[in-house]
């Protein structure tokens, strides 16, 4: 990595999560301060680049903070969609949402969420139902290891439900949000 180049962590403005790591020199830097939109350096194709220039996807920055050794940024920004090349809302979505939204992508033989999403919306809510179910019934009556055991298979059945009606986790977060003011 050329020794002008910082790291940029890109924090949503109103959430506060961190959606994404990139690289910034200085023309980067200057050219994001004077659009209002965040622009990076890209090491693999070792060019400059305006984030969502391709997929519409803009950062409009709100605020560039330097960090105190003066090697890395903090862009507080407004995204103007996924800010991920998945299509997820952030960089540092979870694991099993990743795995999730990839299965239902390329549809993998001998795949469970290939074969829910295959079977169509009702299979789909009636795995949701069936999980929530033995969640409910495990909390009401079982061992703490059976509880974590049903919860694991309610959000794996809640993600698979994101992903069939092409919504992200961070819809659910940011409702949750909302609730909480």
């Amino acid at each position: 990595m050329p020794p002008d180049l910082r790291a940029a962590i890109v924090q949503d403005a109103e959430s506060g999560r961190v959606l994404m790591l990139a690289w910034m020199d200085d023309e980067a830097l200057h050219l994001t301060r004077e659009t209002g939109e965040a622009h990076f350096f890209s090491r693999s194709r070792d060019r400059l680049w305006r984030k969502g220039e391709t997929s519409g996807n803009t950062l409009a920055v709100e605020e560039v903070r330097d960090d105190c050794d003066g090697d890395a940024y903090l862009l507080r920004v407004r995204p103007n969609g996924p800010v991920c090349h998945t299509g997820s809302v952030s960089c540092f979505a979870p694991w099993l949402w990743r795995r999730v939204r990839e299965r239902a992508a390329t549809r993998p033989d001998g795949s469970h969420v290939a074969e829910l999403l295959e079977a169509g919306r009702g299979a789909v809510a009636q795995k949701l139902g069936e999980e929530g179910v033995e969640a409910a019934l495990a909390v009401a009556s079982e061992a703490d290891g059976r509880v974590v055991s049903e919860i694991a298979d309610l959000w794996f059945a809640s993600y698979v439900a994101l992903a069939e009606r092409g919504l992200d986790p961070a819809a659910v977060e940011a409702e949750l949000a909302r609730r909480k003011r």
